[in-house]
């Protein structure tokens, strides 16, 4: 019994760095939503469009990933990855030499390209590594890589990129329009070194990762789901795993709303750049402590769906309080969100995998797609906070009150994204299932 853990901590090890990786550039993106917004002078809708750009690429290549990994196998799938990543970050420099909006998206999405053949191979190797019911402490351990790096990153490129933005901001309505192009351009130049340096790391992990001792790993070749009878033909056979993709969906939804949107809101209550740059680790540090304490707790103490259900319940509850408080209780409400957010992704992928067996693949690949919903409701709340803002102007509220006022009443959206995935926990994925 013991010589498969110790075979199994190797792989669990290189697969942490892979969580690392992504978790960090995928959490700096809390930093260059406000970094955008200045140096492109954009509205909140446009300026979520970093969110969208990064997750988007989900949706068109989990399927595509899927493909190149089968025939590619896992560790060369995951070099090629890293590489691509290294393309993106690589494209910032011209992007920001240009101080081009859509070239800067279109590094983030090569990067999301990227980061999609990494998590369509990482997510289903950690959960079947190991027994079904233990797959959510196993990611749970993924969980705290990713987001110590997502807080490492959201530090550095705080400090980083919004380091003076406050003055730059102060002084864009009161100089020339040659003055203003020196000032942003100063601004976009700061990106230059930390993307050249994130560029060099990645294509050397990327050849490192070729020399890995990953082991093969496949889920059990069986559709015997019902009553030990092959019956399933078909991936549209399994309801709970439709179920589990919309619950994922509308949990990176959240996820990202709650660690991208915190320094722009921040901001918009009244908080300094310098100190906004702070609140998006506030929330990555309670999910690796609830993280840890998953860990601990599943399965020995608590069931992969308990945890799931806890997490809705919060989820809800924080998300009211953030509604009807203000100032920095409200953004630590916000912030709170990272407690209810963190078991939920350990939970639902063995949830929704279990009994897949030979459609374990493709329902990884269906999966990853739901990652999607980090490019699609975080701009929804954009448009809702301009929406919102438009509305009190219009009404006589000043548009200081009235920025702080939309973002907050902006937050609603989270409620219903909660309510589903409370709904999975304790129905949606027995829906099918004997």
């Amino acid at each position: 019994m013991q010589s498969p853990k110790k075979s199994n901590l190797v792989p669990i090890v290189i697969i942490a760095s892979l969580f690392f990786i992504f978790g960090f550039v995928t959490w700096i993106n809390g930093a260059l939503i406000p970094f955008m917004k200045t140096i492109n002078e954009l509205t909140d809708a446009q300026s979520y469009l970093v969110a969208s750009a990064s997750y988007i690429s989900f949706v068109l290549m989990a399927l595509p990933a899927s493909y190149i990994l089968n025939k590619i196998g896992y560790k060369k799938g995951m070099s090629l990855g890293l590489i691509i990543m290294g393309i993106g970050a690589l494209l910032f420099i011209p992007a920001a030499e240009a101080r081009t909006y859509w070239v800067f998206l279109t590094g983030i999405f090569i990067q999301g390209v990227g980061m999609t053949l990494l998590q369509t191979a990482a997510n289903p190797y950690i959960t079947i590594l190991g027994p079904m019911e233990s797959g959510a402490k196993r990611i749970a351990i993924m969980g705290i890589a990713n987001k110590t790096a997502g807080a490492l990153g959201s530090l550095i490129f705080g400090a980083l990129l919004l380091s003076g933005i406050d003055e730059v901001k102060d002084k864009l309505g009161s100089v020339s329009l040659e003055e203003k192009n020196v000032l942003l351009d100063t601004m976009a130049d700061s990106v230059f070194m930390p993307y050249l340096i994130m560029a060099i790391v990645l294509f050397v992990l990327g050849v490192l990762i070729r020399m890995a001792p990953l082991p093969d790993v496949e889920a059990e070749d069986t559709d015997d789901t019902v009553e030990g009878k092959s019956t399933k033909t078909s991936i549209f056979q399994f309801p709970h795993l439709w179920l589990g993709v919309l619950a994922l969906f509308v949990y990176v939804g959240a996820e990202v709303i709650a660690g991208d949107t915190i320094i722009s809101y921040g901001i918009s209550l009244g908080f300094t750049g310098e100190e906004a740059k702070y609140f998006t680790t506030y929330t990555l540090m309670a999910m690796v402590a609830t993280y840890a304490l998953g860990v601990f707790l599943i399965p020995k103490y608590v069931k992969q769906k308990t945890a799931l259900i806890a997490s809705a319940v919060l989820g809800i509850v924080f998300s009211l309080c953030i509604l009807y408080t203000t100032g920095f209780t409200s953004i630590l409400f916000v912030a709170g969100l990272g407690i209810a957010n963190a078991l939920v992704w350990p939970a639902i992928w063995p949830l929704t995998l279990e009994g897949l067996g030979k459609f374990t693949k493709t329902a990884s690949a269906l999966l990853i797609m739901a990652i999607s919903g980090g490019a699609i409701i975080p701009p929804l709340y954009g448009r809702i906070v301009d929406a919102n803002k438009t509305e009190l102007i219009a009404s006589g509220i000043d548009q200081v009150q009235a920025t702080s006022s939309a973002a907050t009443s902006s937050y609603w959206i989270l409620i219903p994204c909660y309510a589903l995935i409370l709904f999975f926990a304790v129905w949606g994925h027995k829906i099918g299932k004997k």
